[in-house]
C-alpha cells in the first residue's frame, strides 16, 4: 500500500538518521536538508509495495542524492564552507538517538569535515557509509552501483586518507573559537570597524534570520566589509549582548537566557577567522537550542 500518511509517518522515523547521513556527507545543513527533502520527494513517487526495509531503502536513496550533488559541486569547483554546528532538530535529546546525537554533534562532527573535504565523493561516501554508520561493503556496492570489491577499496583509501590526516585538537578549537567570538563580541561593542575587519574571513557568509525584523529584507550577507558593517549598526545593542554556550559551542545572545531576543553562532577556520555567523531570532527554534553561561 502506498498511502501518503502512512509513508510521511514511516519517513519521519528514519528523517535524524538521514539528516544525520546527509550532514556527514556533504558538510552542510542547508545541503543536508535538500538532500532528505529530495528523497521525501522521491519516495512519494516510488510504488513501494515491494519495498522490505523502508530504513535501508531511504538511505540508499539518501546516498545517492548526496553522491549527486558532491559530484555536481565537485565538477563546479564549488568550495565547501561547514557549519561548525547544525540547526538544532526536533526530536530526542537525552543520547537514546544515536543518528540524531552524531547530527547534533559540535567539535568531533567539524573535525571530521575538516578531513573529509579532502576525499572525492566516491570515497566520501564509502568512508561514511562503512566507517561512521557501519553499512556492510555489499550493502554500499549496491547504493553506489559498484561491486563489492571496488566498495571496498574506496573506503580503504579514504581511511588512510582520513588516517593521514590529524584530526584539529576539538580543546585548541574550542578555545580559538571562544578567543575570536570574544574578540568579535569586544570590536562590535566598540564599533571598530578594522577590529571587526581582523577577525573575520574576508569571504565570511552572515544568515540573518526573517525573525529579527531590522533585517528581515536582508538574508544574507556576504564578504568580510558587508559583514562588519551590519554588525557596526548594532553596536548600541551589542553594549548588552554577551557570550554564551550554544550547543556546548561559544556564541553570543541578545537580550538573556531566559528571554533571548537573537542568538549568533559561528563557523571559525583553523586560520583563526570567522567564514561563518548564523543567527537565529525564531523563538520556536530559540527554545530547541541548549544555552548557558559562559564559565567567567
Amino acid at each position: 500500500m502506498n498511502d501518503r500518511n502512512w509513508l510521511a509517518e514511516q519517513f519521519e522515523t528514519q528523517r535524524h538518521h538521514l539528516q544525520a547521513v546527509a550532514y556527514r556527507m556533504l558538510g552542510s545543513r542547508s545541503e543536508a536538508d535538500d538532500a532528505v527533502q529530495e528523497s521525501w520527494i522521491r519516495l512519494t513517487r516510488t510504488n513501494t509495495g515491494e519495498v522490505e526495509n523502508m530504513g535501508g531503502w531511504l538511505t540508499t536513496i539518501v546516498s545517492r542524492v548526496c553522491l549527486d550533488m558532491l559530484r555536481t559541486r565537485r565538477s563546479r569547483r564549488e568550495e565547501l564552507v561547514m557549519s561548525s554546528a547544525p540547526e538544532p532538530v526536533a526530536g530526542l535529546h537525552d543520547g537514546s538517538d544515536p543518528e540524531h546525537e552524531a547530527l547534533t554533534a559540535d567539535s568531533v562532527g567539524f573535525a571530521m569535515l575538516v578531513v573529509l573535504e579532502k576525499l572525492t565523493p566516491a570515497e566520501r561516501v564509502a568512508f561514511v557509509l562503512h566507517d561512521i554508520f557501519a553499512l556492510s561493503f555489499s550493502e554500499i556496492a549496491l547504493i553506489m552501483g559498484r561491486n563489492e570489491a571496488a566498495a571496498t577499496q574506496l573506503a580503504s583509501r579514504a581511511r588512510r586518507r582520513v588516517q593521514g590526516n590529524a584530526l584539529p585538537s576539538e580543546t585548541g578549537r574550542a578555545q580559538l573559537k571562544g578567543e575570536l567570538v570574544d574578540a568579535f563580541l569586544a570590536a562590535a561593542r566598540n564599533g571598530d570597524f578594522e577590529r571587526l575587519l581582523s577577525v573575520l574571513d574576508p569571504n565570511v557568509v552572515l544568515h540573518n534570520d526573517p525573525a529579527f525584523p531590522p533585517v528581515a529584507n536582508v538574508p544574507v550577507v556576504r564578504g568580510s566589509e558587508g559583514v562588519a558593517e551590519q554588525i557596526g549598526q548594532f553596536a548600541r545593542r551589542a553594549r548588552s549582548m554577551q557570550t554564551v554556550l550554544v550547543n556546548g559551542s561559544a556564541g553570543v545572545i541578545a537580550g538573556n537566557l531566559d528571554q533571548p531576543i537573537f542568538i549568533l553562532e559561528f563557523t571559525v577556520a583553523d586560520d583563526g577567522r570567522i567564514t561563518e555567523i548564523g543567527m537565529i531570532a525564531d523563538q520556536a527554534r530559540l527554545r530547541e537550542l541548549d544555552m548557558a553561561a559562559m564559565d567567567d
